[in-house]
C-alpha cells in the first residue's frame, strides 16, 4: 500500500508569489507520475526528510537505519526462549519453580545455597548471554530509532515538527535514553551473576525495571493518536513500575518473590517487542512500496 504524501511550502516565496505554495501529490497507482527531486533525493539519504517553511516534514521510514533498529528492539524476545531451555535444564535439589525461583537464580554460576535459596543451573551461560543480547538488543533500538518515528511510532504520512513541539522531542528523547539505560542495565546483570558478590548485578536489575518501565509509559502516551497498541505498550509499563513499586515496599518478602519479579521484567520484553514489531512493519512496508515504485519507473 502506497501512502498519500503532502508537500507543503516547499517553494520559497518570491517577490511573484503572493502566498507559499500549497501542492498534493498522491501517489494511487504505479507509474502514475514521476516524484519531485525533492523526493528522489530525499530518498537517497539514510535520514532523508522533506522540508518545509515552517520547519516541519515527514520522517524517512524507508532507512536501514530504521528497519535494524525496529528489528533490534524486537529481538529481546528471544529472552523467553533462553529462560525456557535453562529452565529446563536446572539441576537443584527441587524443581526451579517461575512462582519462587528469581529470574538471577538461573544465572548464577555455583550451584549451592544462595541467600536460603538452592541454585543450580548448569546453562547459566546461556542464561547470562540471553541478557547480554537482550541488553544489546536496547541498545541498538535507542540508538538506531531517531525521535521523530518514536514520536509517531512510524506512522507514514505524519509530519513532525521541531519548531514549537519542543515537549514531544523531549518526551521522544526520553524513550531513547531510558530504553538506552535499561539495554546497560540488563548487560551488567548478564556480566555480573547474582553469586559473584557484587553490588552492580542488583544495580543492573533496577536499571532494567525502573528505565524500561518509565520509558514504555512515556511511549505508549507518544503513541496514543497513532496505534491502538499504544494501550498495550502503556500497560506493560505502569505494571512493571507497580510491581518494581510494590517489591521495593515489600524487599520482595512476598510468598511468591518469582512471580512478583516476573512481573516488573517480564512486561518490559514483551513491551518493547511489541513497539519493535510495530515500527518493523510498518517500515518494511515503506520500503517495500519504495521497490515497487522503483521498478515501476523504470520500466
Amino acid at each position: 500500500m502506497l501512502y498519500p504524501l503532502s508537500y507543503e511550502g516547499l517553494r520559497e516565496q518570491g517577490p511573484e508569489s503572493p502566498g507559499p505554495l500549497n501542492t498534493l501529490t498522491s501517489i494511487q497507482a504505479v507509474g502514475a507520475a514521476a516524484e519531485p527531486a525533492d523526493t528522489r533525493l530525499a530518498d537517497m539519504k539514510e535520514d532523508t526528510t522533506v522540508q518545509r517553511g515552517t520547519g516541519s516534514y515527514f520522517p524517512n521510514l524507508r532507512s536501514k537505519r530504521a528497519y535494524f533498529g525496529a528489528w533490534a528492539q524486537l529481538s529481546v524476545v528471544q529472552y523467553f526462549v533462553a529462560e525456557a531451555a535453562v529452565i529446563e535444564a536446572w539441576a537443584g535439589p527441587t524443581p526451579y519453580d517461575r512462582r519462587i525461583g528469581l529470574i538471577s537464580d538461573l544465572g548464577a554460576i555455583h550451584c549451592g545455597v544462595f541467600h536460603d535459596r538452592n541454585v543450580c543451573s548448569p546453562l547459566h551461560l546461556l542464561m547470562n548471554a540471553s541478557f547480554v543480547v537482550q541488553g544489546l538488543g536496547l541498545l541498538m533500538g535507542a540508538l538506531l530509532l531517531n525521535s521523530a518515528l518514536l514520536r509517531i511510532a512510524a506512522h507514514p504520512g505524519i509530519r513532525v515538527s521541531q519548531a514549537g513541539d519542543g515537549k514531544l522531542w523531549l518526551a521522544g528523547t526520553a524513550v531513547r535514553i531510558l530504553t538506552g539505560a535499561a539495554g546497560i542495565g540488563t548487560v551488567i546483570v548478564g556480566l555480573v551473576p547474582e553469586d559473584v558478590g557484587s553490588p552492580w548485578h542488583f544495580t543492573g536489575a533496577v536499571m532494567f525495571f525502573l528505565s524500561g518501565g518509565a520509558a514504555l509509559v512515556v511511549l505508549g502516551i507518544l503513541w496514543r493518536p497513532h496505534t491502538p497498541i499504544s494501550w498495550f505498550v502503556l500497560a506493560c509499563g505502569l505494571v512493571c513500575l507497580a510491581a518494581l513499586t510494590a517489591g521495593g515496599i515489600t524487599a520482595m518478602d512476598v510468598p511468591e518473590p518469582g512471580s512478583l519479579e516476573r512481573l516488573m521484567g517480564y512486561p518490559v520484553t514483551i513491551g518493547f517487542s511489541a513497539a519493535g514489531l510495530v515500527i518493523a512493519q510498518r517500515v518494511r512496508q515503506e520500503r517495500k512500496a519504495a521497490r515497487a515504485q522503483a521498478r515501476a519507473t523504470q520500466a
